[in-house]
């Protein structure tokens, strides 16, 4: 698919910067892309600890819903956690319980069954936390939307708390919206309008955390055991996909030192059950090897599951767990596989190629992997794409979205025809009577304003910089750009006039791209392109422009500079 190109045009002294931070010029470029302006945003970003982290005093209701919980576990009431099945939810119910037991509280938590309880908090959750004498109910990573469900339990005379991450929900009133919330005891969540937290992108775990690490001051608890929820926090962030700056960024990469040295013997099986070595776990092995297993729990089972691996102390029980989740994240794999063909297939073949919001209807497939399958069919056509499945109740469906397509509001512009939705920009969740569907599908391609240029991919080059210019040293400094993710994208860089020299296609699977480019100043460089996917090979002689990022290779003691190709056209 052709994509634009574009090249960052911020401004600043980057010779300055770079020599304040002792940075290559190229380095204070690509911090700067990232919207970082000053000198203690760049220092957070390059040199942030745990002690740069913001307090969580200035959560609003944080110290108030601690206030609530001190009361409760004092008088020895109930408390019981409501959560979510995906990797948030799992790691943010196992913070708030591990905190919660270490604060002496009777505490139990129960996670919804994704396919008979859908997401969130619901009627059937709190009757059951009810007639088990619960006193108070605490949510994590879900609650702001549930109106209903919280007047529901506030009526039976229950004390409940929110604490989540998610966008507040509101309606649209003669075209201006009006945010809405539950009326519940406390409400942590930084994205309330009034909460004066300077931050507003943690993920439900980080907002579990900073409850919990209110309860361990208040309570007098030692703060040194509040680490063993670092790599906790990092796997939520990671896994939820949230935006890798600000404090985001201390979590994960001191998250993942701390992995290393975890005491969490479930972890420490899951890491085995995935043949890595626990030393080396990075972002990536968390986003596609770890994360998906402590998912498919929820998936195609109960995350409670996952949430028991991480609370057991047991090697051997928690050997067994993590064996039982990786088998589920291969059988989530093959149904994935699956209906990701059938949902390109049926958009490729049916009037459905002319619509700029796809909305796939698949009755037959596990409604577990409607979001993922949705990310496969916005990857393969670059459009804003919801999978729907048939469920219990009606339908069920899950969205992916593009940059410059709010999905969660234009979702909500059509709320009139779902039964219950949510979500963010880049994804929503719904459920919908079956009749329903072709309206619904009608009314987001009516609504829709997209123009070509929002539908056409954009590759955001940060700095045009020769192959020339390139060495080990510099590579080496990219590394304090580390970690990568939504929100802090591995820099990409560009050249052009580069010749063609050689040019093979190789690997076990022929997807692999490999040429030999001649630079304008005579430099003969190795690039490589991954997973081809049937695209064109550039040919012998020709000359090129290409998006990369460099990297080191080592092969046989050999250390060489590699340049991945992320895009390339001729000249």
């Amino acid at each position: 698919m052709k994509s634009n190109w574009k090249v960052y045009t911020k401004k600043a002294d980057f010779k300055a910067i770079g020599e304040r931070f002792g940075i290559d010029q190229v380095m204070a470029r690509i911090i700067r892309n990232r919207g970082l302006e000053t000198d203690e945003q760049i220092n957070m970003y390059l040199n942030g600890t745990v002690d740069d982290m913001h307090s969580p005093h200035l959560l609003k209701d944080a110290d108030k819903c601690v206030d609530i919980l001190t009361d409760k576990i004092h008088a020895g009431k109930k408390i019981h956690i409501i959560g979510d099945y995906d990797i948030d939810g799992i790691c943010s119910t196992t913070i708030l319980y591990k905190g919660l037991k270490a604060a002496g509280a009777d505490v139990t938590f129960a996670v919804p069954d994704r396919i008979i309880d859908g997401y969130g908090i619901n009627e059937h959750l709190i009757d059951e936390a009810y007639n088990n004498g619960t006193d108070t109910i605490i949510t994590c990573d879900n609650g702001i939307a549930a109106i209903e469900q919280i007047k529901y339990a506030k009526e039976k005379g229950m004390t409940v708390i929110v604490t989540d991450h998610h966008d507040i929900p509101f309606d649209f009133v003669d075209g201006e919206k009006i945010h809405k919330v539950p009326q519940a005891d406390a409400i942590v969540n930084p994205k309330q309008e009034d909460c004066p937290y300077p931050f507003d992108k943690l993920c439900g775990a980080g907002v579990a955390f900073k409850v919990i690490k209110i309860l361990y001051e208040r309570l007098g608890l030692n703060p040194i055991d509040l680490e063993e929820y670092a790599e906790l926090m990092a796997i939520a962030t990671i896994g939820d996909v949230v935006d890798l700056s600000d404090e985001n960024r201390v979590i994960v990469k001191y998250g993942l030192k701390h992995l290393a040295v975890t005491s969490n013997i479930g972890i420490r099986a899951l890491v085995e059950a995935c043949e890595l070595e626990i030393d080396k776990i990075s972002s990536y092995h968390i986003g596609f090897v770890i994360g998906p297993c402590l998912n498919a729990t929820g998936r195609l089972d109960s995350a409670r599951r996952a949430i028991e691996l991480l609370l057991t102390t047991d090697m051997e029980d928690a050997r067994k767990k993590a064996l039982e989740l990786r088998t589920l994240n291969v059988e989530r794999k093959d149904i994935t596989e699956e209906y990701a063909a059938i949902a390109i297939e049926q958009v490729e073949n049916t009037e459905l190629k002319d619509d700029k919001v796809l909305v796939v209807y698949l009755p037959e497939c596990h409604e577990s992997v409607a979001g993922i399958i949705a990310g496969r069919v916005r990857e393969k056509f670059y459009r804003p794409s919801i999978v729907i499945t048939k469920a219990e109740d009606g339908a069920k469906g899950s969205g992916r979205s593009i940059e410059g397509y709010n999905m969660f509001e234009e979702i909500s512009k059509c709320g009139k025809l779902l039964n219950k939705y949510g979500g963010h920009p880049m994804a929503a969740g719904i459920s919908l009577d079956i009749d329903k569907i072709d309206e619904f599908r009608k009314a987001l391609n009516e609504n829709q304003t997209m123009t070509e240029n929002v539908l056409t991919p954009t590759v955001w080059i940060d700095v045009p910089m020769p192959v020339d210019y390139v060495d080990i040293k510099l590579i080496k400094q990219f590394e304090k750009l580390q970690p990568f993710g939504k929100g802090n994208e591995k820099p990409v860089f560009a050249d052009r006039n580069l010749t063609v020299r050689q040019s093979a296609v190789i690997g076990k699977n022929k997807n692999v791209l490999r040429c030999q480019l001649e630079s304008e100043h005579g430099k003969l460089v190795t690039a490589i392109r991954f997973k081809l996917d049937g695209q064109e090979i550039p040919e012998v002689g020709r000359k090129i422009s290409m998006v990369y990022y460099p990297d080191i290779n080592e092969y046989n003691g050999i250390v060489s500079i590699q340049f991945r190709i992320e895009d390339w056209r001729y000249v």
